[in-house]
């Protein structure tokens, strides 16, 4: 069972759009079940004000090389919002040239580069977005009926996405069956992983917490008994059954 642990009150401490997205990318991080071998990312959607003085709209989202348990606000650049959503009228980009153009909208430009599903963040039309690598979602997402099984899990509240390698594709179907499915409160990535998002962050990281914890418990229930044996034979019985096998 993955354990929420949310505290009003340091949420509270932590400050505005950007404080609350390190605040809960960081109580996911902290919980290794929900972050094996160090994958998932995190984005909030805000404002920020440039060069120039102009406030504009951007991304937050975790930089390549962060990791959750401790990152800070150097390790969630912020992107341009605006030049990333027009990508979604495209029908292909190439992952140098979507780098190039990260890079291009970085506020920062000496910044880390964003994380590779940093474009999935952007299209999905919600402020705070959590994606995890949560044990029990990999194990649904890589079961051959895991269609299936997230209908009976939970019905319409979450939809499959195929499985399409990270990057401009991968964000174009999570968009297509976001725009197919627009009630959903989470994505499943076949062979992937777990999107879900919120208006504020802690909405979201609970989402995460009882999606999680909702799949274990059906998983567990699932797992076949251990094999027992009726009765174990003494050694006497069992030393002519060896000698055979020899």
């Amino acid at each position: 069972m993955i354990r929420n642990l949310w505290s009003d009150e340091a949420a509270a401490a932590a400050g505005g759009d950007l404080g609350q997205r390190i605040y809960s990318a960081r109580l996911i991080g902290a919980d290794p079940e929900l972050v094996l071998h160090g994958g998932g990312n995190t984005s909030v959607k805000t404002t920020a004000v440039d060069l120039f003085g102009e406030t504009v709209s951007v991304l937050h989202v975790k930089g390549s090389g962060h990791d959750l348990a401790t990152i800070d606000a150097a390790g969630l650049p912020a992107v341009r919002l605006d030049p990333m959503l027009r990508l979604q009228d495209f029908d292909a980009v190439a992952d140098d040239v979507l780098v190039k153009l990260q890079r291009l909208n970085l506020l920062d430009p000496s910044a880390p580069n964003p994380s590779v599903e940093m474009l999935l963040h952007a299209f999905l039309p919600h402020k705070f977005v959590d994606h995890t690598h949560a044990t029990p979602f990999l194990v649904l997402a890589n079961l051959p009926e895991a269609e299936a099984a997230l209908r009976e899990l939970f019905g319409d509240r979450m939809a499959l996405v195929p499985f399409v390698k990270p990057g401009f594709g991968l964000a174009k179907a999570g968009l297509a069956t976001y725009a197919a499915n627009p009630g959903v409160e989470a994505l499943l990535l076949k062979n992937h992983g777990h999107f879900t998002w919120g208006p504020d962050a802690k909405s979201s990281y609970l989402k995460v917490i009882e999606h999680a914890n909702l799949v274990e418990a059906w998983l567990a229930d699932r797992r076949p008994a251990p094999l027992v044996p009726a009765a174990a034979l003494p050694v006497a019985g069992i030393a002519p059954v060896l000698a055979g096998l020899r």
